[in-house]
């Protein structure tokens, strides 16, 4: 146990201070000794075929006219990936016979083979595994909530980032995905909900559930962007027999019945693949059948500091909500946590934060996972407070969440009341918290653990 360092941390001074280090596997490093991070893919790695979900509407037209045909049958491929979510030449009887399988061939190449998937006894959390073309694994995690159904997608097949308490960092960056990789995600997601494969919230259910951040949302947030998210206000059956509700409602299905949030907090970090998640972005928020029609609201890009990418994404000047994975307010145990902090310290990401709220006006989310006796010490509560105020008020939202376990880590969760004793000391000086509601912790779906494991 370390001594306290400054009069802040007497107050935890009966707690131990563990440090951050690798559990179960040899956390890379460079030549200096320091925890490697790598920006950018390597060189020879492959790339997926052209999808049409990489392209706009005029590239699309375009790439049809080039093979001699006319630019309204990209038009009609377009409505049918993007609103029927469907690639199956057999259902496209609007497409002539003897060119049907040709535009599918060069539009709507398979980019995403689904491996495995896990449901949670509850029937509300699907884990998905997909094989991507190369052979390359990812995954993503479809949530139903009373009100709204997240997708948590992947951006990346690996991470370069190297934090030691996330699973996926552990494999290591192989390459960046394609936009049409990560659409295609969505895409094959809402095809399962369509097909009833993901169990719809009843009445009773929704009248049971509580208020709650979901994965990378404020209650707030979803609750705005549900209103406003197309069709999403009808009261619609997603499983055959479960339409009409008996007398005391149990039965009732209710809510969207399509991904209406998208969180950037699968395998990978975003903003290390800025290019093509920002065209990603794109295709979702574009109308139909040019991309998906989702609310920008909605989507939440999340990056654990990438401070010039921060400060672009701001200068994009969409309405997304951005979250900042802190973990720590403190550089001495950010630098050993999250390993870029060697490169932008967390005063510098609060910084660009702020910037992304000046600029967009969008409440900004800190991302923390309450680790034991590790980043969950009421100093530390007093010191974020203490940063985010001097910034000004009203621009921020704490969104802590427990640590969730990972395979080879004897850390572990912070204590319930440990938990409720830091969020109750950031309200305690006006800075409004919500603890995250988890999801598929059972299927290792939850924050951290997507690793792509095949067994």
């Amino acid at each position: 146990m370390s001594a306290p360092k400054n009069p802040r941390q007497s107050t935890d001074a009966s707690r131990p201070q563990v440090r951050p280090k690798a559990e179960g596997w040899e956390q890379p490093v460079d030549a200096e000794g320091r925890p490697k991070l790598q920006f950018a893919q390597s060189k020879q790695a492959k790339q997926p075929p052209q999808h049409l979900a990489d392209l706009t509407m005029e590239e699309r037209v375009a790439k049809a006219q080039e093979m001699g045909l006319p630019g309204f049958r990209a038009k009609q491929l377009s409505v049918h990936y993007f609103r029927h979510y469907t690639a199956d030449p057999e259902q496209m009887t609007d497409l002539p016979a003897e060119t049907r399988e040709q535009l599918v061939s060069e539009f709507l190449p398979p980019l995403l083979t689904e491996v495995r998937r896990l449901t949670t006894d509850d029937g509300a959390t699907i884990k998905f595994l997909w094989r991507l073309f190369d052979g390359a694994m990812v995954e993503s995690v479809l949530m139903r909530y009373k009100n709204r159904i997240t997708l948590c997608v992947s951006s990346q097949c690996g991470c370069g980032m190297n934090c030691p308490f996330c699973a996926t960092g552990q494999n290591g960056l192989t390459r960046n995905m394609s936009a049409a990789e990560i659409v295609d995600q969505i895409v094959q997601a809402n095809r399962a909900i369509a097909a009833g494969e993901l169990d719809a919230p009843t009445a009773a259910e929704v009248a049971e559930e509580a208020d709650h951040a979901g994965l990378g949302e404020e209650t707030a947030f979803a609750d705005e962007t549900a209103s406003e998210a197309d069709g999403y206000s009808e009261i619609s059956a997603v499983k055959q027999g479960q339409a009409g509700a008996s007398s005391d409602g149990s039965t009732s299905a209710t809510g969207p019945q399509r991904v209406s949030n998208i969180v950037f907090m699968g395998m990978g970090e975003p903003l290390a693949n800025y290019k093509r998640v920002m065209n990603a972005v794109h295709r979702m928020v574009g109308p139909a059948p040019e991309g998906l029609g989702m609310s920008a609201r909605g989507i939440t890009i999340s990056t654990v500091g990438l401070v010039p990418a921060i400060r672009k994404l701001a200068d994009e000047n969409l309405p997304i909500t951005f979250a900042l994975s802190l973990h720590a307010p403190d550089d001495e145990l950010r630098d050993d946590m999250i390993p870029v902090n060697s490169r932008w310290k967390a005063d510098e990401a609060i910084d660009a934060a702020r910037y992304y709220y000046e600029t967009t006006g969008r409440r900004v989310s800190i991302e923390y996972a309450l680790i034991k006796d590790m980043n969950d010490h009421l100093w530390r509560a007093e010191l974020l407070a203490e940063k985010l105020n001097a910034r000004g008020r009203g621009w921020v939202h704490v969104n802590p969440i427990p640590l969730n376990p990972t395979p080879g880590s004897i850390w572990t969760s912070s204590e319930p009341e440990v938990m409720q004793a830091f969020v109750n000391r950031l309200e305690e000086l006006g800075v409004p918290t919500t603890l995250r509601d988890t999801r598929g912790k059972e299927i290792d779906g939850a924050c951290g653990q997507l690793a792509a494991a095949e067994d």
